[in-house]
Parts: structure tokens; C-alpha cells; sequence
């Protein structure tokens, strides 16, 4: 009858050690951990990142923050572009428009934003958005992170622009895919 009653105390604490050690884990993860300051104009890194060779992107707060979960990057234009028609198939996106007009297209749906407003953007729903004003400014994030910081990063780095079909083998390997052109004014 002990026997039984030991090994019955014994399964009944056992979840209560297995929380007791991911707390632990945590706390202690969260001890290592420290705030930042990424100033203005400035990347998380130092790493100098230009959308379309021109208009800064800078990263201010990496998936090496957060574990994976979250990248938030600044973006700031002074021409009326935008990117590609395109997917994610693994993230959503948030962007929050701090100045100037954007139009942005999700699915068949067409929103104009201005400074203030934000927007939410669904993984596997085709978006993209064009700079309507001659300046502007946003911040965007991706939740999870997703592999949008080495996308970035890597196209950055190109000399030259890539043929369509690395375009597509480039997105591919970035959990993303190109389903049309970028918006035109």
C-alpha cells in the first residue's frame, strides 16, 4: 500500500516540477536578456539596408531579440514606389503608417492609409503598396519573424537586378512568392 501511495504523490507532483522548471528557464532567460536603443536612422546591427538600392529599411528590432517571433523594421521613401505583388506564407505583417499616404492592396481589397493608421496584412493573402505622397514614412513588423531580415539583406548586397527567375528561387528561400508586379501610380 506505501508503494502505491508513493508512486500516486509522485505522478501528481510531476506536472507541477515540469512548470516549476519552465519558469526557472524562463526567469532565467529573461535575466540575460537587456532593453535597447536603436536610434534614429540607425539599424539594429549597423547594417545599412536600402529598399530598391535607394529608400532606407532599417531593422530595429531583430529575430535575435525576440527568439524568432517578431522583426519590426523602419521604412522611409522619397519616390512613389513599392514592392512586388507578393505572399507570405509564413508571416503576417503590420504596418503603421507614421508619415505620408500609402495605397495598399490586400487580396481584392484596396485601402489608402495616412499617417496615424495601420494596417493588418494576413499571411497567404497576396498585398502589396505603392507610396502615394513624395515622402513618407512606416513602421512594419512580422510576426513571427520569419526570414525577412536575411531577404533583406541579401538583396541589399546584389549589384545587379536579378532575373525573374531568381526573383522567384530568392522569395522562395524566404518563405515568400511573387504573384504579380508592383503598383503603379
Amino acid at each position: 500500500m506505501k508503494r502505491k501511495e508513493f508512486f500516486a504523490k509522485t505522478a501528481m507532483l510531476l506536472p507541477t516540477v515540469v512548470v516549476m522548471g519552465n519558469l526557472v528557464a524562463q526567469t532565467k532567460a529573461t535575466k540575460t536578456r537587456k532593453p535597447f536603443i536603436v536610434d534614429a536612422g540607425k539599424s539594429r546591427f549597423g547594417e545599412v539596408v536600402k529598399f530598391l538600392g535607394v529608400h532606407p529599411n532599417d531593422l530595429k528590432i531583430s529575430s535575435k531579440d525576440t527568439n524568432g517571433q517578431l522583426s519590426v523594421f523602419e521604412y522611409m521613401g522619397t519616390a512613389k514606389v513599392g514592392p512586388m505583388l507578393h505572399v507570405h506564407l509564413e508571416q503576417d505583417e503590420i504596418f503603421t503608417v507614421i508619415e505620408g499616404s500609402y495605397r495598399f492592396v490586400v487580396g481584392s481589397e484596396i485601402h489608402v492609409l495616412n499617417a496615424g493608421q495601420t494596417i493588418f496584412l494576413p499571411r497567404n493573402i497576396p498585398h502589396t503598396w505603392i507610396q502615394l505622397t513624395d515622402f513618407g514614412k512606416m513602421i512594419y513588423m512580422l510576426q513571427p519573424a520569419g526570414k525577412m531580415e536575411e531577404f533583406f539583406s541579401l538583396m541589399n548586397k546584389m549589384t545587379s537586378k536579378p532575373t525573374e527567375e531568381e526573383m522567384n528561387k530568392i522569395h522562395a528561400a524566404h518563405g515568400m512568392k511573387v504573384v504579380g508586379p508592383p503598383l503603379s501610380l
